[in-house]
């Protein structure tokens, strides 16, 4: 599997208090926020990889730890794991956030979600701001 991006998702019943611990004391930079204000999810830089702490998406994700994975190819992907006996806990869909996904678990029951960012989705842009170097 090419792995294009990945992060560790956080669904906390404590999201502020977990929001505060990651940026303020140890001091994680935010990679961006999203959602409501008074409640954004806010992704972490974690090294190669990111922190996302934010509210359930849907009904059917539990509150606890899960892995996200970016793929280049949802489908594909979906088509192999099925062939190699992987249980498929929730089939590809585009969500309405935008992003194509897919939830497997790993032998243990860690919940695991494959996506794939269409393009013209937000994540495909570089939300990073440059400024001129001064002469």
């Amino acid at each position: 599997m090419e792995v294009l991006s990945s992060r560790i998702l956080l669904r906390s019943p404590g999201r502020t208090a977990s929001r505060g611990f990651y940026r303020d004391v140890l001091g994680l930079a935010v990679s961006r926020e999203f959602g409501p204000p008074e409640d954004p999810g806010v992704v972490f830089f974690l090294g190669q990889g990111f922190l996302e702490v934010s509210p359930r998406a849907s009904g059917s994700e539990q509150e606890g730890a899960a892995i996200w994975l970016q793929v280049r190819d949802l489908q594909r992907e979906h088509d192999r794991l099925v062939r190699a006996g992987v249980r498929v806990v929730r089939p590809p869909r585009l969500e309405p956030w935008g992003l194509l996904e897919m939830w497997i678990e790993d032998p243990d029951g860690l919940p695991i979600v494959l996506v794939e960012v269409p393009e013209g989705h937000p994540l495909r842009r570089d939300q990073r701001s440059f400024a001129p170097s001064p002469l």
